[in-house]
């Protein structure tokens, strides 16, 4: 098994290719899909993701948006980075090259997920400054209590050591693994969206660079900074999410950003935008409206 994904062979059928390209920034050849015309929309795919989980969303919202979804460092076809600088300001700092060297001002944001934490961060860093920043099941509290207490040390216990990514790769050849870890999200998705999950996961380096992300993860920098955060925040929710509870973002609206706008989204899971993406993508488009986008 190779180690990288490789843009001819396992990209030959990837989800918008026709909109893909490849762009140096930050010290990193990034892959990046930039499709149709108006106010620019920048999207950050979360943790383990990639572009292909934007596969239907993203059509839907270029026809109103210059859309811009980069595969994030070290995921699908984007290079990593050295270990240390995956962490959240690291992660940020990166977006922030990509933006300069597509030559875009992004008006408005969307992460799902890890993505909207980054996006987050890049606001209060002031690598972004958009109209409004949308989090879609955004991961941006610490976790708490043994979760806590035991995730992190793990995950960079297993993204020191190389056989723990080839493991992981190894045991995604199994679909029943696969769809056990996307039903765990409390989404549905169709086989085909679980092909390209179990596609990425077969690459030892893009597991290699989720764990180093999740290791070197400090969302407490999120919890100090929202506070101080200017930019418009809507915490789009799918109410059966298991992956990250719609409790935490009551609290965030509670206890950090009371300006915070919610909007829940019923019977949907952690991966919303893919099992009902024109039902997404309705709500970015209302968001963008109070805007004049």
């Amino acid at each position: 098994m190779d180690d990288r994904l490789d843009w001819n062979r396992d990209g030959r059928d990837w989800p918008n290719r026709n909109c893909s390209r490849f762009v140096s920034a930050g010290g990193l050849n990034w892959h990046v899909q930039r499709m149709g015309q108006g106010p620019v929309l920048l999207m950050l795919h979360g943790t383990g993701a990639s572009t292909h989980s934007w596969r239907d969303f993203a059509p839907v919202l270029a026809e109103h948006f210059t859309l811009i979804a980069p595969d994030m460092p070290g995921h699908a076809f984007t290079d990593s980075p050295p270990y240390d600088r995956m962490s959240l300001p690291g992660m940020a700092g990166f977006v922030g090259a990509l933006v300069r060297e597509l030559g875009v001002t992004p008006d408005l944001v969307l992460g799902h997920s890890a993505g909207a934490a980054i996006l987050i961060q890049a606001c209060l860093d002031g690598w972004i400054a958009p109209r409004a920043l949308i989090s879609l099941n955004g991961a941006l509290l610490p976790w708490r209590g043994v979760p806590g207490r035991v995730f992190s040390p793990a995950a960079k216990l297993f993204a020191r050591n190389a056989l723990a990514s080839h493991y992981f790769s190894w045991r995604a050849r199994s679909r029943g693994m696969i769809q056990r870890l996307v039903d765990s999200t409390g989404s549905k998705l169709d086989p085909l969206g679980v092909d390209f999950y179990q596609r990425l996961i077969r690459s030892p380096a893009h597991v290699r660079s989720s764990l180093s992300m999740m290791a070197n993860w400090d969302l407490g920098l999120i919890e100090q900074g929202l506070p101080r955060l200017e930019t418009p925040l809507y915490l789009v929710v799918g109410e059966e999410d298991s992956t990250v509870s719609p409790r935490e973002a009551r609290r965030v609206r509670q206890h950090y950003h009371p300006e915070a706008e919610l909007i829940g989204l019923p019977g949907l899971g952690h991966l919303a935008h893919e099992e009902r993406p024109r039902e997404v993508a309705e709500v970015v488009r209302r968001i963008a409206a109070q805007y004049g986008l």
